[in-house]
């Protein structure tokens, strides 16, 4: 067996996907060969391998961060959401179908055997494999059908470190509560117990720490800072979408749809010093940005309606016919487009709807979906020149005779642009930092304001950044020897 570790955290968001990729880059700067693993995976954050498979973005963060190819096998499962009660079920990279959430309960323990063939042909190449959890150990009422958390540590033979987030309260009645829901033999599986997020003296939580030692009999292996890292979230749960705005000199505004997804291809923008992104999800929240983003959504048509009855789409109009710029990326620039056809019924019962008139074409939905990891160049235009790495992820095609906003590596054109109006079906577009950096240029000479001329910083560059920064602030904060210890106990059972 191969060294393996397991991070569980005590509810959604307690910082898991980050202290896993902490720990690959720790392994990593240590000289072995890691690898994440989430058997399963609920959001609308996904990624699309060099092999045209689907995953989440989570596990392709943390393989960035161990130094890695993303890897459809990190994350067997996904579970992309579609409504309050259903979900597109992705198993080892390919749609599965849509299920609603009783039958992925009675169906999920059959997936068992195609994770286990994921984690073991991960665990012959690599040294360590840094496992994931979901939400909590001690949803008691999922318990009997885990995959993913006590029952996948069980099935693996992995240690678990706990993580609790001290920066929501009730850290140690976190912790506490969720060991006394565990099985005697789950309990024993905990080798030590981390609090996330803590800001101010680690010196002050001594006697706190102390009692929770007694009372949980697991030791406490580190308390972890509050880390100013910009790295890729999770989902469309995430902070990121609520966090306050930056104030910059120019204006982005991007709509906070229903089911957003793949919202952190605007993370490299955030980054710029000239840009200030922000998300609305309201009319009077709008304002009179300097850009206006559609993102991607899991549900174009609904999402569509959903801007139409709260007033946000009568609002862009308006901006968008007094001159300002919108750009519309995979399910936005659907949304830009004069209609929208779904003959298939892949969105639902609407066989038909009518867009924004943005732009001009037809989407037509189909049920197969696009998956397609490529290159391109932009079109002539504003930002014409720009190298982009990206990927395709959509169900339907798009027809225009405009100019293409881009053209792929194969010659074929992708988008549209009209005027200030821009769409295209490209994931990922800024994160080469050149689209980016023109972007920048241009908004900033709409407005008469100078932008530094600085050469790209490439959004992948810029992670390495952030990478190095966790993996410091982790190591200097949990007792590495101790879980290298654990690890080399894990190897021999």
């Amino acid at each position: 067996m191969k060294r393996r570790i397991m991070v569980q955290g005590t509810m959604s968001g307690a910082g898991k996907s980050i202290l896993c990729a902490a720990l690959c880059r720790i392994f990593r700067q240590d000289g072995y060969r890691v690898a994440p693993f989430k058997s399963q995976n609920m959001a609308l954050n996904s990624y699309v391998t060099r092999q045209g498979l689907e995953m989440g973005r989570a596990q392709v963060m943390q393989a960035q961060a161990a130094g890695v190819e993303p890897d459809v096998r990190m994350n067997p499962v996904l579970l992309k959401p579609s409504s309050d009660t259903g979900s597109q079920v992705i198993v080892n990279g390919e749609p599965r179908g849509h299920m609603t959430a009783k039958e992925y309960y009675r169906y999920k323990k059959a997936l068992t055997p195609e994770i286990m063939a994921a984690y073991e042909s991960l665990a012959e190449e690599y040294d360590i494999l840094v496992i994931e959890g979901a939400g909590s150990p001690a949803e008691i009422n999922l318990k009997d059908k885990d995959i993913v958390n006590m029952g996948l540590a069980a099935m693996t033979g992995a240690p678990v470190l706990l993580a609790g987030d001290i920066d929501r309260g009730g850290v140690f009645a976190q912790l506490y509560g969720t060991t006394a829901l565990l099985e005697a033999e789950e309990q024993a599986r905990i080798k030590g117990l981390i609090i996330n997020k803590f800001r101010g003296d680690p010196e002050i939580l001594r006697p706190g720490l102390t009692m929770l030692e007694d009372r949980c009999g697991i030791p406490v292996l580190g308390v972890v800072p509050y880390l100013q890292v910009d790295l890729d979230d999770e989902d469309s749960l995430a902070p990121s979408l609520s966090r306050t705005a930056v104030h910059r000199a120019v204006d982005i505004a991007v709509v906070r749809l229903p089911r957003i997804s793949n919202f952190t291809d605007f993370s490299p923008l955030e980054a710029h010093p000239a840009l200030g992104v922000r998300y609305v999800d309201r009319a009077a929240a709008l304002g009179a940005p300097d850009l206006v983003i559609l993102p991607g959504t899991k549900s174009t048509m609904s999402d569509l309606l959903w801007m139409r009855e709260n007033g946000l789409e009568a609002a862009l109009l308006k901006r968008a016919a007094g001159g300002m710029p919108v750009l519309g990326v995979c399910g936005g620039y659907q949304m830009l487009c004069e209609v929208l056809e779904d003959p298939e019924g892949v969105e639902g019962d609407r066989t038909a709807l009518h867009g924004m008139g943005l732009l001009p074409g037809k989407t037509v939905f189909a049920a197969e979906k696009t998956r397609t990891n490529l290159k391109a160049v932009t079109a002539p235009g504003p930002f014409s020149g720009a190298a982009l790495n990206g990927y395709e992820i959509h169900m339907g095609t798009t027809e225009t005779q405009n100019a293409p906003f881009c053209i792929l590596e194969d010659g074929r054109p992708d988008g549209c642009q009209c005027g200030n109006v821009f769409g295209t079906y490209l994931h990922g577009l800024f994160d080469s930092g050149e689209l980016t950096a023109k972007l920048a240029a241009w908004l900033c000479e709409r407005k008469g304001i100078a932008v530094e001329t600085a050469a790209p910083l490439s959004h992948r560059a810029y992670q390495e950044i952030q990478y190095d920064r966790l993996a410091e602030g982790v190591r200097q904060s949990i007792n590495l020897p101790e879980i290298y210890r654990i690890l080399e106990d894990s190897e021999r059972r």
